[in-house]
């Protein structure tokens, strides 16, 4: 199957509209140690933000999308060249979609509101990342003074949905990792010893893309950031680069997703970045068990999905 997989063209696309702000104070807002209110300490400097604040005095997401969306709206009916539209509301998604109409496909942008603070990172997060053996401890440190990401994000678990919580957000880290994964610093540069990493979630993430669109309703749970999680794990596992040997794709391959099947039957996928948030909660054990089913049946016929 690896030799073989052309992965489908891409036809969505992640924007992280990025705003800088100066001095928040974060306040968690349940257990994971993902999701936090906001509320700004006293004269901020961004006077114009102030009217977001609900009353509570926190920083509300809700209010700051509406006013984005509005804005996007007037701005895309300046775009002449290409036809935008933007896609109504999905509930609970903090995303604000275009639709961009144009051969020789169409294609859906999602627009993100991300705020980028000046803050440590959060307690949460103290025993996450565990690159020392597979980055080093110097890259470590690096990731870890980098500013902190929080994107307008609505917490499930919350019993009233007010709209004002943000979730921590690490892609600037993870895309870091994904240009620099190797441990040794030519890995799959043009001089370099070639390495199958990215190969392997690329695979993951597809299989995981064309069993969703044939169980939709019973893998609604799953994401692609879950095939994600599981990789960066399998790279700590795995830290060297012979352990990903460009020729041996299809056993690492395998050797990835037996790592992912244990997860879903143990019902237990680490945040690589907050690992008291497990990303496989209990009350979705039914569709992890189906998920599993269905990867065990792929496994085992040589990957038919992969052919159709």
């Amino acid at each position: 199957y690896s030799r073989t997989l052309q992965i489908s063209e891409p036809n969505e696309f992640d924007i992280m509209l990025v705003m800088p702000v100066t001095r928040l104070q974060l306040d968690e807002c349940d257990d994971t140690g993902a999701y936090y209110y906001l509320s700004f300490k006293r004269n901020p400097k961004e006077k114009h933000l102030l009217k977001f604040v609900d009353e509570d005095g926190k920083l509300s997401a809700l209010k700051m999308i509406q006013a984005l969306r509005e804005i996007i709206k007037q701005e895309v009916k300046n775009i002449k060249i290409v036809e935008v539209t933007v896609k109504r509301k999905k509930a609970r998604s903090p995303a604000i979609t275009l639709q961009i109409k144009n051969p020789p496909a169409e294609i859906s942008v999602d627009i993100i509101l991300t705020l980028k603070v000046q803050h440590s990172w959060p307690p949460s997060t103290q025993d996450g990342l565990k690159i020392e053996q597979w980055l080093g401890r110097k890259v470590k440190g690096e990731f870890r003074n980098k500013p902190l990401y929080l994107v307008a994000k609505q917490n499930k678990r919350e019993k009233v949905l007010q709209g004002n919580t943000w979730r921590l957000s690490f892609s600037h880290i993870e895309k870091a990792m994904m240009n620099n994964h190797g441990s040794s610093k030519t890995c799959c540069e043009s001089d370099g010893p070639k390495c199958c990493r990215k190969s392997c979630l690329k695979l993951l993430k597809y299989l995981l893309e064309q069993l969703k669109m044939k169980y939709t309703k019973e893998l609604e749970k799953f994401c692609s950031y879950h095939a994600k999680t599981a990789f960066f794990h399998s790279c700590v596992m795995w830290p060297n680069d012979t352990d990903w040997h460009w020729g041996d794709l299809d056993h690492c391959f395998q050797k990835y997703l037996s790592y992912f099947l244990d997860c879903l039957q143990k019902s237990q996928l680490p945040h690589f970045f907050i690992p008291q948030y497990n990303l496989l909660s209990l009350e979705d054990k039914a569709s992890s068990d189906f998920l599993s089913k269905q990867i065990n049946y792929q496994l085992n016929n040589r990957f038919p999905i992969f052919q159709e």
